[in-house]
């Protein structure tokens, strides 16, 4: 605006560019909704606003439910929530405020942000991840910069090991009023039972469909039978739902992904085993480049992917072959209607007859089993391979 109006020699279209800038300002602004931007979650929402009415966000906060549920859209309103700066406590995130917006960066000066993965990668030559995160706590527990408080966020804290939970634990054991923690699990019950009893659980659950279809059509302004695919095809899970809405790379991985499955219940031994290395090197380019410093083996028999790729690739095969599964064994229980993976398969019905339900209920049980292993660091070669060993199989 300055060089605007350096350009005009007259003061009264200077005056009148910033009004105009001011005016534009202002439409911006109202056109950001105050309030909470994630989906649903009206439980959670409630306990978090009263906390704050209350004066008791000093607390612990756990912020818990199934991958792909919306966590992060959820935790960015909280952030948003207590760094808001607004005048007027009722209108709290105003989302337009320099708080609201550092906040949703996550580039407040207030808000630490740290995690297992976090701590494994900076942790210095020689150094245990427990000794990293017990460094990383005691530099979190410096005074706020800017504010009154500072925020503590720990994401993926349920991946965290038991040593490093306790290093946490003896953090919340000595509490101050000037700091609040946020902890993000998926699955809570792997926290250590006295992290869990000093916190304040938040849980981000399925979201009903209509009113997930509602925000995708209104937010992402994607279509009507669009938006109530991909509700469908997340199981009310926000979080997926946007991811597929966001990257339609997403939804085309899951088909090709999904259609590879069930081709394979009719491909023998050798075939499955030849699927594990060219899956994993896909999910992984969805996942994004390795990081610095990963690289990969040389020969034959060496991963194409790193370690850390490979997991992280592994966990979301796992996660939509348990879809699948779980759509056969309902289309298989006699319910093919409300099997979500029929919008990218239709022929889900035919096979989940023919495979039937005890060997679907099985299968089911160990995918869980598996998802569980690939979060304590099980190979995701060995993995797969075994999943597809237990993939039932069909004649042709």
């Amino acid at each position: 605006m300055q060089e605007v109006c350096h350009s005009i020699p007259n003061e009264v279209p200077c005056r009148t560019a910033r009004r105009r800038a001011r005016t534009y300002t202002r439409r911006v602004i109202d056109t950001v909704p105050t309030g909470f931007q994630s989906v649903g979650q009206p439980t959670a929402r409630r306990i978090a606003l009263s906390a704050v009415e209350r004066g008791h966000n000093g607390r612990t906060l756990l912020v818990h439910g199934p991958s792909g549920a919306g966590k992060g859209a959820f935790v960015d309103d909280l952030l948003a929530l207590a760094f808001c700066t607004s005048a007027e406590p009722a209108g709290r995130p105003c989302n337009t405020c320099r708080g609201c917006r550092d906040a949703r960066a996550r580039t407040h000066p207030d808000l630490v942000v740290g995690s297992p993965e976090l701590w494994r990668d900076e942790r210095s030559t020689g150094e245990s991840i427990v000794a990293a995160a017990r460094r990383w706590l005691l530099e979190a527990a410096g005074a706020p910069v800017v504010g009154e408080r500072r925020i503590v966020l720990v994401e993926h804290a349920d991946r965290a090991n038991e040593q490093t939970q306790n290093a946490l634990l003896k953090t919340l054991e000595e509490p101050t009023d000037r700091h609040t923690f946020i902890l993000v699990a998926d699955e809570p019950s792997r926290l250590l039972p006295t992290i869990r009893s000093r916190a304040q659980p938040l849980r981000i659950g399925p979201v009903p469909r209509d009113e997930l279809v509602a925000h995708l059509m209104s937010v992402r302004r994607l279509p009507t039978d669009q938006a109530e695919a991909l509700a469908r095809i997340a199981n009310g899970l926000a979080g997926r739902a946007v991811s597929y809405a966001d990257r339609t790379d997403l939804i085309e991985w899951r088909r090709r992904l999904q259609a590879e499955l069930l081709d394979l219940l009719e491909r023998g031994r050798a075939e499955r085993l030849g699927a594990v290395r060219d899956l994993l090197d896909e999910a992984a380019r969805l996942e994004g480049p390795p990081a610095a410093g990963d690289v990969p083996g040389e020969g034959d028999d060496a991963p194409r992917t790193p370690a850390s790729a490979q997991r992280a690739a592994a966990a979301i095969i796992v996660e939509a072959w348990m879809a699948l599964a779980r759509d056969l064994l309902v289309a298989a229980a006699g319910s093919h209607e409300a099997a979500p993976s029929a919008e990218l398969a239709p022929e889900i019905g035919r096979l989940a007859e023919r495979i039937g339900v005890p060997p679907m209920a099985a299968m089911v049980r160990l995918l869980e089993r598996i998802h569980e292993g690939l979060r304590a660091n099980a190979s995701p070669r060995l993995a797969l391979e075994a999943a597809m060993l237990a993939w039932p199989r069909l004649a042709r």
